[in-house]
């Protein structure tokens, strides 16, 4: 395959991952709005925080590490031992599912049964999903190698609209199963997801004459099980080395990734509700953030990686170049300073109402509008970094990306300190107080690194960042007023 081949396949392969993660926040943001009419915010908490990062536990300790080890062998692989190392994610998953099940059902508390019955049964069968997951990962890891990028987009997009339809079904005609909807909705979707990648690869191995066929390196289905040859090592110990490699670097950013929920399931910071309310508002709010700054900030990544010379200085550069990108970026920090605004000027008045129009009282009434407002306030803050870290990453040497790094670890592991700390004086918006301040402190490095880029240069981008009174009187004023309708709107329905 071609350099600008394979170049295609992976932009194609990278937009439709970025597709189907949009769809799915979507198709989330939809589904919590349906089920809280139907469902108590502590069955929602369960399954999203207690539930779901079991299951995202499992999956993560059986096979994260074998897909990174897996996916960087070259042309030239026995394939053979490449699948008996990936079929030991099984045996794997089983182990780690049985641990954290135990784990989940004797250490961890138990929710009230009254209040949400049948977890025992949720935390077996989210753990055997699991397990069933990792049937599918040979299959899945093939695929990946050889770019089958429509094969991804089928398989993950309708094994997640078939899992909703049927959660919703559940949920408008059996509510009273509680944990059982979730259960079984989750068990449908990995069992769907496997068959996808079996059929498919049944069918494609069962076409000799097909181009695609030709390219694979096995010609049957058997050809993808364990398999154990004479006066050869059972696995490709060079792939088995590099996945202990992988793993012990990921391991911590997985405890990073899913802090909150750690957090919250192990130091019991935060009952069942809050830890349904908080989710709930944190997956509305992130939606705003990745539908609307994530696509800015990946697509200029890639504009000022390819104007200016990574690790070189400024004034060493073409001047021309240096300019463009000092324009760019200090327009980019104006648009995301205005658009942060005025999320944060008009989300903190109508937060309240946001949240009864999207989940009922449910949401409107307890903690969920000053979780929403706090937001607001770190979608602000979102913004601006998004904007000066894909500058910065773009500029930066290795070395200097090496040390931010490092950095970052040590911010990051601060943050669930400062998270565990604050969410016991405040409650949930700890988390989201914890985040702000984490992501100040990102902002503050980043902006650094830009005036000192610039420092020897005619330019000043950092200008972007500066209104004029006029314009911040004018959201100081839309402020005003808006909170003030919103407060006599309260007072008229406490009257009421």
């Amino acid at each position: 395959m071609r350099p600008q081949e394979v170049l295609g396949r992976a932009a194609r392969l990278a937009s439709s991952g970025l597709l189907l993660q949009v769809l799915f926040r979507l198709i989330t943001f939809v589904l919590n709005a349906f089920i809280l009419r139907f469902l108590s915010k502590e069955i929602v908490g369960i399954v999203n925080v207690r539930l779901t990062l079991l299951y995202s536990t499992t999956i993560f300790l059986a096979r994260e590490a074998f897909r990174r080890a897996c996916l960087t062998g070259g042309a030239q692989r026995d394939w053979s031992q490449t699948f008996n190392l990936l079929w030991l994610t099984v045996p794997l998953g089983v182990f780690w599912s049985l641990f954290l099940g135990w784990v989940w059902l004797q250490l961890l508390e138990v929710p009230d049964p009254s209040v949400v019955p049948h977890y025992g049964t949720g935390v077996v069968v989210f753990a055997l999903s699991a397990v069933v997951e990792l049937l599918g990962e040979p299959f899945w890891v093939l695929a990946q190698a050889h770019m089958f990028v429509k094969l991804k987009v089928i398989a993950e997009s309708l094994s997640v609209i078939l899992k909703s339809v049927l959660t919703a079904l559940l949920v408008l005609w059996l509510p009273h199963w509680g944990l059982y909807i979730f259960s079984l909705a989750q068990l449908f979707y990995t069992t769907i997801l496997v068959l996808c990648y079996v059929i498919y690869f049944t069918k494609l191995l069962g076409s000799p004459e097909s181009p695609k066929q030709q390219t694979l390196p096995v010609s049957r289905m058997t050809d993808l099980l364990p398999n154990v040859v004479r006066n050869k090592a059972f696995v490709n110990w060079k792939e088995a080395k590099l996945t202990w490699s992988f793993f012990k670097q990921s391991f911590l950013k997985q405890i990073l990734t899913e802090g909150e929920r750690y957090v919250m399931t192990f130091l019991n910071v935060l009952n069942f509700g809050d830890q349904g309310i908080y989710d709930i508002v944190n997956n509305l709010g992130s939606l705003v953030a990745r539908l609307i700054f994530q696509p800015i900030e990946e697509s200029f990544y890639i504009f000022f990686a390819k104007v200016l010379e990574r690790g070189k200085d400024a004034t060493l550069q073409k001047q021309e170049d240096v300019a463009v990108a000092a324009v760019v970026l200090e327009s980019l920090l104006k648009l995301a300073l205005l658009a942060g605004l005025t999320i944060t000027v008009f989300g903190f008045a109508y937060s309240q109402l946001a949240l009864d129009i999207y989940g009922g009282a449910m949401l409107s009434s307890g903690s969920g509008p000053i979780l929403l407002r706090s937001y607001c306030l770190y979608v602000l803050l979102l913004a601006i970094n998004g904007v000066t870290e894909c500058f910065t990453f773009a500029a930066m040497s290795k070395e200097e990306v090496d040390r931010y790094n490092f950095t970052m670890l040590g911010l990051s592991s601060s943050f669930l300190v400062l998270s565990y700390l604050l969410t016991r004086w405040c409650g949930s918006v700890g988390f989201i107080l914890a985040n702000c301040f984490n992501m100040a402190i990102r902002i503050t490095q980043s902006l650094s690194f830009i005036h000192r880029y610039y420092q020897k240069s005619p330019h000043r981008p950092l200008a972007g960042l500066y209104l004029s009174p006029v314009l911040l009187g004018t959201f100081a004023v839309s402020g005003g007023i808006t909170g003030v309708s919103e407060v006599k709107k309260l007072r008229h329905r406490e009257v009421a």
